[in-house]
């Protein structure tokens, strides 16, 4: 334990934070498989760890509730400590910046919230924290831009998926106990952003990764979404960083952050109960964290002189992810706030499975103009890659990868899915259409991100309305 005292120094030391921005064009990537795995675009390492890969993901150890429950805490911790140190390094930060890549998605668990978890009936790795806050420092340091994505959620926001963490089909976040969970690590990981100089590059927080898409089945989920803005301008309000139409309603006399949540919990006239509340379960493990992440300034913000701080943006997956009469997301904003889409067609059910329907279905992809008629508005496409339902040529990527970036960059822009995948002989030829990398390396991606092989790709592909 380093004492506080020491702390101080240390930040004293440390240069002063300055606020992540949004890019006039986001050209990005996300950092998955690291700290949520997935067991797909690892399988050799996920089997010399001892996990395997099944037809089934619920029925085998593909998933790191599964994995942990298996092994015991002690053995997850270990094995995931040298994942997280291997699979995102300093020489993959220094390729990304050669690559011209602004923007990384990091996709989180709730998990990396350690006192959240409820030890008796949940199984996952312990420490991903300090490899958080190492990467992002890394991401700072290269002047690339930072989403946070809450990817796997309490509870669990979607059916049979390895991505949540824990692969079953017992779907439970849509509930109050789980939605007061998630709002207790947004107001967590806002604080961290704006008082830990390693997060200073985070511009936007992603509430809720792929939430299933009908909306009869995620009850309340609109009431979340306003909450979920709410805990993070109520952070910011706490900090003075002004937030349009809004006030705090309650008085701040101390220069001790978490004492001043508690303050705001107890006496604030503005938020609802469940908000309140979350500030009130979160000042606790902020104390544990300033010390365990060397952030001082989480117990007195004086010790953060030289801190520029701007709002967040509070990001959603947009309205038309959604059927059944979603909630529109627009309906909860207060402040900056983004919005985010993902497309695949390798899954079906978007185009024909062959290489003309695909050109004639993204070269007039109306997404971004059908959003930004409902309010979701600025929009970027947060997941997609190259897979196809056919034997793509190498001809065809070519195509496929300008016409997509091309699609995409109507909007705010495009953070590629993912920034490399493993590349081994249990892995094949996955890297070729996964791994964003790989994708520059061969040529299908180009050099420069706002480049194209070919402009003028879609041309013999546009229909006239």
């Amino acid at each position: 334990m380093r004492s506080l005292l020491g702390l101080a120094a240390l930040l004293a030391s440390a240069r002063a934070v300055v606020a992540g921005s949004l890019p006039d064009k986001i050209y990005g990537v996300n950092v998955g498989g690291w700290l949520v795995l997935e067991p797909w675009m690892l399988p050799g390492e996920w089997a010399s760890m001892g996990g395997s890969i099944c037809d089934d993901c619920s029925t085998c150890i593909q998933s790191e509730w599964a994995y942990t429950k298996a092994y015991g805490q002690d053995t997850a911790n270990r094995e995931f400590a040298q994942h997280w140190t291997t699979w995102f390094t300093q020489d993959d930060v220094n390729t990304l910046v050669a690559d011209g890549i602004n923007t990384v998605r990091i996709p989180l668990g709730y998990w990396i919230v350690e006192p959240l978890v409820d030890r008796t009936t949940e199984f996952y790795p312990e420490g991903g924290i300090v490899y958080l806050q190492k990467g992002v420092q890394m991401l700072a340091n290269a002047g690339i831009q930072v989403i946070l994505d809450h990817h796997a959620l309490p509870g669990v926001q979607t059916a049979e998926q390895s991505f949540t963490g824990n692969c079953t089909d017992n779907v439970q976040f849509y509930t109050e106990y789980n939605y007061q969970r998630a709002l207790v690590w947004t107001a967590v990981m806002t604080s961290l952003v704006h008082l830990d100089p390693a997060f200073n590059s985070v511009f936007a927080i992603e509430a809720v990764n792929e939430p299933t898409t009908d909306a009869a089945q995620t009850p309340n989920y609109g009431t979340f979404q306003k909450n979920f803005v709410d805990v993070v301008r109520a952070v910011e309000l706490t900090l003075g960083i002004p937030v349009a139409g809004l006030s705090l309603g309650a008085e701040i006399t101390t220069s001790n952050f978490t004492a001043a949540l508690g303050q705001v919990a107890n006496a604030s006239t503005v938020f609802n109960p469940d908000v309140r509340a979350a500030l009130a379960a979160a000042a606790p493990i902020l104390v544990d964290l300033a010390v365990q992440l060397a952030v001082p300034a989480l117990l007195d913000t004086g010790l953060g002189g030289g801190v520029d701080r701007t709002s967040l943006l509070t990001t959603f997956m947009d309205v038309n992810w959604q059927y059944d009469d979603p909630p529109n997301p627009a309906d909860a904003a207060i402040g900056p706030q983004g919005y985010d889409n993902h497309l695949y067609y390798s899954y079906g059910g978007v185009a024909a499975a062959n290489p003309t329907a695909y050109l004639e279905s993204i070269c007039n992809l109306n997404r971004v103009q059908t959003d930004a008629g409902l309010g979701d508005t600025p929009l970027w496409f947060g997941e997609w890659g190259l897979p196809t339902q056919f034997d793509a040529t190498d001809e065809f990527l070519y195509m496929w990868a300008d016409a997509q970036k091309r699609a995409y960059s109507q909007g705010q822009g495009w953070i590629f899915w993912n920034f490399k995948v493993e590349q081994s002989e249990a892995a094949g030829n996955l890297s070729r259409q996964w791994s964003y990398i790989e994708g520059v390396n061969l040529g299908y991606l180009t050099k420069d991100p706002a480049d194209y092989n070919n402009a003028s790709v879609c041309a013999p592909y546009l229909t006239s309305s």
